[in-house]
């Protein structure tokens, strides 16, 4: 039996009220389908409602067939092992009773007697053949864990898969692995994701807007190409509606005018004409309903028009589009920015993290730090900046240098937006800080916000507002996976800013769209 999920009139709403969406009737059949949208537009909760573990405003869910659902990556829970994660624990465990001969009737019963083959393949598939299942969770990375979870739901071999950011934290390698299983699953999936890579291996893709949904055949290239066409058609032609709905208000006005004179001279003409009064009171009844006629076009004409407009209108999200640019950092050509001279690092007690690193960075160059996970990329960056020591050679930084982590916690959560500016920049003032934050979109009462409610872009360009908005703008740029957690739209705002900037950028990242996007012109492999 096919897998099956049909949303009928769903209505959801935010606990404040808001409505995320109202009236959505689609199905979700044996097929790929990517759910993107714009940060809070509803794909979290519209999951949840697929799930049954929340209930509809409106409208009805019904789900034909097993789903199997894997969430954002969470930390393992005290003493999980890995088979927790792939969630067998239980069934290993029969079968081991079975296979000790202390397996009960319940044991027997109730044994999955090809689960064990079925996890040896599934494991090889996501790349992770001959894990113990008895490993601790928490020795895992973080892709390694999200890997071990899909392996346990291909091996589940659920109807449709529900994968919620599946590749967030992944190396660009596990990514296309994880890209590479779902183009074989021959089953339906629902996949959240903002992760262009994993998006092009879609059937089709489903986006939630302001407008309701708008669903896009094929992958992630031929959504982009079809959404910007849709967009532009919708835009010129709410243009025309304008001006149409202008013009035809100022050939009404001009018509009311050329009664007003008209009626005019025939007021005057009257009061000296010789004419019968019988004569002149049709002319003046004629007039009227000559006027009348023209009054009654011309509202239809408008009324036509405004019709017109209005539905122009209804087909043009009315969103803010988020843009914004970076300062000038005022960094010449081929000036020394950064240089790393045999330079190792270990933690106390540790084995060596990086050795014998050596390379410059000058003028306003754009180079990626690329490796698996584990590789040492992060540490490498906090080096960079200031942040660690080497403990061996030596980092020479030649210009101001900002770094930004992966949480951004630079910003804290404590306070609000202006409040945050303000610690990081001490002799900033309460407007200048206010005119630094709305270059970046903060503007009036969004500079009052809490920074623990932004979202992750919104969280990011918060960030780049204090570092590069400061009395001394750096000439350097250190990112770390700077993509994780920001939307379709906030990832195209991103690209564009740093694409712009003049300065040098050292950053590392799993998207290779965002690298070429920004201008990469050197990796350093680690």
């Amino acid at each position: 039996m096919p897998a099956l999920v049909t949303l009928d009139s769903l209505s959801a709403a935010t606990p404040d009220g808001r409505t995320l969406f109202d009236n959505l009737t689609l199905v979700f059949g044996p097929e790929r389908a990517g759910l993107v949208g714009r940060n809070g537009a509803g794909k979290t909760t519209l999951v949840r409602l697929i799930l049954g573990e929340l209930a509809p405003a409106a409208g009805a869910v019904g789900v034909q067939g097993r789903l199997g659902v894997l969430r954002q990556a969470v930390g393992p829970a005290p003493g999980e092992t890995a088979a927790d994660l792939l969630g067998v624990s239980v069934a290993l465990a029969r079968l081991r009773r079975i296979e000790a001969g202390a397996g009960s009737v319940d044991d027997f019963d109730r044994a999955d007697w090809t689960l064990e083959a079925r996890l040896d393949a599934a494991l090889t598939e996501v790349g992770l053949a001959g894990l113990d299942l008895d490993r601790p969770a928490a020795s895992l990375s973080g892709g390694q864990a999200t890997r071990a979870r899909l392996a346990g739901l291909l091996a589940a071999r659920p109807d449709m898969l529900v994968l919620d950011e599946p590749t967030n934290n992944l190396d660009a390698e596990a990514r296309e692995l994880v890209a590479d299983v779902l183009g074989r699953w021959k089953g339906g999936a629902i996949v959240v994701s903002h992760d262009r890579v994993l998006l092009r291996r879609m059937d089709r893709i489903v986006e939630l807007t302001g407008l309701g949904v708008q669903i896009y055949g094929g992958g992630y290239d031929l959504y982009a190409e079809r959404k910007a066409e849709a967009e532009a058609a919708a835009a010129r032609a709410l243009a025309d509606a304008e001006r149409a709905a202008a013009r035809i208000a100022r050939e009404a006005q001009a018509a009311a005018e050329r009664k007003a004179r008209r009626d005019a001279a025939g007021r005057r003409s009257r009061v000296g004409s010789s004419d019968p009064k019988i004569l002149l009171d049709f002319r003046a009844e004629r007039a009227e309903a000559s006027g009348g006629r023209e009054r009654r076009l011309a509202e239809r004409l408008k009324a036509d028009a405004a019709r017109d407009l209005a539905e122009a209108e209804a087909k043009v999200e009315r969103v803010r589009r988020l843009a914004f640019e970076l300062p000038p950092s005022g960094l010449p050509a081929g000036k020394p920015v950064l240089a790393f001279e045999a330079v190792g690092f270990a933690w106390p007690g540790g084995r060596p993290v990086l050795t014998d690193v050596s390379f410059r960075v000058s003028g306003p160059e754009r180079i990626a730090v690329v490796g698996p996970n584990g590789a040492g990329k992060t540490t490498l960056l906090r080096l960079a900046a200031g942040e660690l020591a080497p403990t061996r050679g030596a980092v020479v930084r030649s210009v101001p240098v900002a770094f930004l982590d992966q949480h951004t916690a630079l910003m804290g959560d404590a306070g609000t937006l202006v409040e945050a500016f303000r610690r990081l920049n001490p002799r900033a003032g309460e407007n200048a800080a206010r005119a630094a934050l709305a270059r970046f979109l903060f503007r009036n009462l969004a500079a009052d916000r809490p920074v623990a409610a932004l979202s992750g872009g919104e969280r990011l360009r918060a960030a780049l507002a204090c570092v590069l908005m400061g009395d001394a703008p750096p000439g350097l740029l250190i990112l770390d996976e700077p993509t994780n957690h920001l939307d379709l739209d906030s990832l195209g705002a991103v690209e564009a800013a740093l694409r712009s900037y003049d300065g040098a950028l050292l950053v590392t990242s799993h998207d290779a769209d965002f690298l070429a996007a920004v201008g990469v012109g050197r990796e350093i492999r680690l």
